[in-house]
């Protein structure tokens, strides 16, 4: 499979040398806007061609497929062109910056047979898929909530907010953990900055069975923080990306709910048990992931990190975004994208 790659900027060069690793791969040619980060390349991988171009990547009929890594605010027009010239597509997350032109692109690449893929690269890291296992096998019971605290210092960007850069990794697990779908989202935010992209966020998700999903995002944390806590009717989870040893913890630990004879007290139990720490897999989550696409490419199989799924997170952004603006107004949410 003859890929390039458009962006080398700071998920680019990742991308790259994961690629050049990928069996079944072969990295033929990387674009850039800036000669400088194009030199790197040459230095780095003196095989590979370079260009100043995307256009030269899409003009090229031995490239098979494409890889973008470049500001979400061009992945749209770079992944349309893309499927034009009938690539497979692999861009970074989100997909979009709106439900319509996910949903356009989406049916380009349905309609042309390409394979249409977003990095969603937690999808793909041994906890995550630890973390799947458990749920699936019914350990957890029926599960209650998921809260997590995404914050560090920086980096801010200027296209999109707190919520499209770090949420949507939340959202990616989300939806890959659990069937369900939210019913509707609220989100509120501040900026702290002239351009009105929100910092801080706080995202609420919604669910028509008693789940409910938390997500608190910040560029101005002093400290980097990556937990998550997932809850169930039998036992609880601790996800600490951070930790280098015992990123997924297994709390047996939960609550009973009894009444009294005259049914007008609820008495709660509270059970405290063992902990462990399953064995996670250490293979580069990114390995992972380009693999994935390779493979999808060749044999026209749906990757892990679907359409469907990159999708459903941008329609939820959406309207989290609309949320924020609307001062926290809760916001239905549609999910119409044809499966």
């Amino acid at each position: 499979m003859n890929v390039g790659v458009i962006g080398y900027g700071y998920w680019g060069p990742n991308l790259v040398r994961n690629l050049m690793a990928t069996e079944g791969c072969k990295l033929r040619m990387v674009s850039d806007l800036r000669p400088e980060r194009l030199s790197v390349v040459q230095r780095l991988y003196p095989t590979i061609e370079t260009t100043l171009s995307a256009e030269a990547i899409f003009n090229n009929t031995d490239i098979e497929a494409v890889a973008i890594a470049t500001p979400v605010l061009a992945h749209y027009p770079l992944i349309k062109k893309a499927l034009e010239n009938g690539k497979h597509v692999l861009a970074e997350k989100p997909m979009t910056t709106s439900r319509a032109q996910a949903m356009e692109l989406i049916q380009m690449a349905t309609k042309s047979e390409r394979i249409l893929m977003v990095d969603h690269t937690f999808l793909y890291t041994g906890a995550v898929r630890k973390i799947k296992q458990i749920i699936d096998s019914g350990e957890l019971g029926d599960l209650q909530y998921y809260d997590s605290l995404r914050i560090n210092l920086g980096l801010f960007h200027q296209d999109i907010n707190v919520l499209w850069d770090l949420a949507a990794h939340d959202i990616s697990i989300l939806l890959h953990l659990i069937k369900k779908k939210p019913k509707s989202v609220q989100a509120i935010g501040v900026t702290h900055t002239s351009n009105d992209i929100e910092n801080i966020a706080y995202l609420t998700m919604h669910y028509d069975n008693g789940f409910i999903a938390h997500c608190n995002c910040s560029w101005v944390s002093p400290v980097k923080v990556r937990t998550t806590y997932i809850g169930g009717s039998k036992k609880m989870i601790v996800y600490n990306d951070l930790d280098g040893s015992e990123k997924v913890k297994v709390y047996d630990s939960g609550y009973e709910i009894n009444t009294d004879e005259d049914l007008r007290k609820v008495l709660i139990g509270y059970r405290t048990g063992d902990v462990y720490s399953p064995k996670i897999d250490s293979r580069e989550a990114l390995a992972e992931m380009t693999a994935d696409f390779i493979m999808s490419c060749t044999t026209q199989t749906e990757p892990v990190s679907n359409w469907k799924l990159a999708y459903e997170v941008v329609n939820i952004l959406e309207a989290a975004e609309i949320s924020i603006k609307s001062n926290g107004s809760r916001i239905t949410l549609r999910h119409d994208m044809e499966e």
